[in-house]
């Protein structure tokens, strides 16, 4: 079965370390001797979020196309950070199988086959007549699956929508997803969905480390691409000033779904 594994999130900025998180899963995936891993897309959250200290997507897509820029199946995606409102993860991973099975379509329309022999390989072999596209798995750490347990960040059924696409999550030292995933009701059900990947390599590699590291004028080379670390000492990217921006606003999530109201 082919699989396009896509990371949602601010990369703000993109390390390593994420990068690393995709490789861990193609890797488990492809072990398993079920799964051929065909795609990996990075998909920086919008503006729209408001997350403290999250930078302009603008700056945040560019790191992340010259972090991809030497990977030959890891790519940017900008749809997501060009909506002027937050977009919840699961339409955003909705939106991309559409996108996959647009292209399955436009692939067998274009095919060479004719139009009468296709009907007749259709008529004998029912099963054939309309080809899948590959698998859409969520990929993410540790931290992103706990946080379906968030109170207001997550709707339930968005969690059961994308479980029930698959999640490749790789864990790190001091979580237990597992644990995790036993108490959930809803990750329990899709448990057959869920991979779990341990990182024996301890990297603790986090962006805001990161940031803390930048504000404070100190190296941070090795930590993130080098193409990053270049960009951004050109555009002066991480200061105090922008670690406060939207302190005093609530995150697009909780807002939303506080003001909704129990469902």
């Amino acid at each position: 079965m082919e699989v396009v594994l896509i990371a949602c999130g601010s990369f703000n900025p993109i390390t390593n370390m994420h990068l690393r998180m995709f490789e861990l899963a193609r890797d488990h995936l492809q072990d398993t001797e079920k799964y051929r891993v065909v795609r990996g897309i990075i998909s920086p959250v919008g503006d729209g979020y408001r997350k403290k200290g999250l930078i302009e997507a603008r700056h945040r897509v560019e790191m992340a196309r010259l972090a991809t820029k030497t990977s030959d199946w890891i790519e940017v995606d900008t749809w997501e950070s060009l909506q002027p409102d937050w977009v919840e993860t699961a339409k955003v991973v909705r939106h991309h199988y559409e996108e996959l099975k647009a292209a399955q379509r436009d692939q067998g329309e274009d095919g060479t086959v004719s139009c009468g022999k296709k009907r007749r390989m259709e008529e004998e072999h029912p099963s054939t007549n309309e080809a899948q596209p590959p698998q859409l798995f969520l990929l993410c750490g540790a931290d992103v699956l706990e946080s379906f347990g968030v109170p207001n960040l997550w709707k339930p059924e968005d969690v059961e929508e994308l479980a029930g696409h698959g999640v490749v999550c790789i864990t790190r030292g001091g979580s237990d997803p597992e644990k995790f995933v036993h108490q959930s009701d809803v990750l329990w059900r899709h448990r057959r969905n869920i991979h779990l990947v341990r990182e024996w390599v301890t990297n603790e590699v986090s962006a805001t480390h990161v940031r803390r590291s930048l504000r404070r004028g100190r190296s941070v080379r090795y930590l993130l691409p080098d193409a990053v670390v270049t960009y951004v000492k050109e555009e002066r990217l991480y200061s105090a000033q922008s670690e406060q921006k939207n302190a005093d606003v609530v995150l697009a999530p909780l807002a939303r779904y506080a003001d909704a109201g129990p469902s």
